[in-house]
């Protein structure tokens, strides 16, 4: 039932932010827009992560929206100004397809993500769900001359003092001009989260 209602959180979030425009100079606010998650607005109860904990709470569910967000803008020239990850690795990597890390945690109101366009170009943000999934795209005004590929370095499991364990890496990306050549490798952020399994 949780899962159901992240779907029910999922329709009313994306609603709320599909199809924003950031214009050049602009910062993009997750929960300025989005607002806080009442029961009012339709949010019903959905997970949250709290403390390496499973919890329950009205509008849980939207950190799968945050990260979708986080992980596209990673792959355009826009540039992240706010961002926050678990500090509690909760999930083991079975069928992981992203690096451990690539996500942004989001909590009403004081982990936002935010996302500034220093471009000079517009963008557009289109967010949609399927009947399996969610959906996103950047769009843009202008062709992009650049491509990004995102990727983890310096990963490690060390076992602390304390007798836990922590996990930790960078998220890196490498930059593409237009004939696919590299011409550049950026830090992205670092990250330590305490294993809970």
């Amino acid at each position: 039932w949780l899962q159901h209602n992240k779907v029910k959180n999922l329709n009313i979030a994306t609603k709320a932010i599909n199809k924003i425009i950031i214009r050049p100079g602009e910062t993009f606010s997750y929960w300025r827009l989005i607002g806080n998650t009442t029961k009012r607005k339709g949010y019903v109860e959905g997970m949250i992560l709290h403390y390496g904990k499973v919890t329950v709470g009205v509008g849980g569910g939207l950190c799968q929206l945050s990260n979708l967000i986080y992980w596209m803008t990673l792959h355009t020239p826009l540039t992240v100004t706010e961002r926050y990850r678990h500090s509690y690795d909760v999930f083991p990597d079975s069928n992981r397809k992203q690096p451990f890390g690539s996500g942004a945690t989001c909590y009403y109101n004081y982990l936002d993500l935010q996302i500034k366009n220093n471009t000079n170009n517009t963008y557009q943000l289109v967010l949609y769900l399927t009947d399996t999934h969610l959906v996103g795209e950047w769009r843009s005004d202008s062709p992009s001359i650049k491509t990004y590929e995102v990727y983890e370095a310096e990963h490690k499991i060390s076992l602390e003092y304390w007798g836990g364990y922590v996990r930790q890496n960078r998220i890196n990306r490498k930059i593409f001009d237009g004939n696919d050549v590299q011409i550049g490798d950026e830090f992205i952020t670092e990250n330590n989260a305490i294993m809970m399994y």
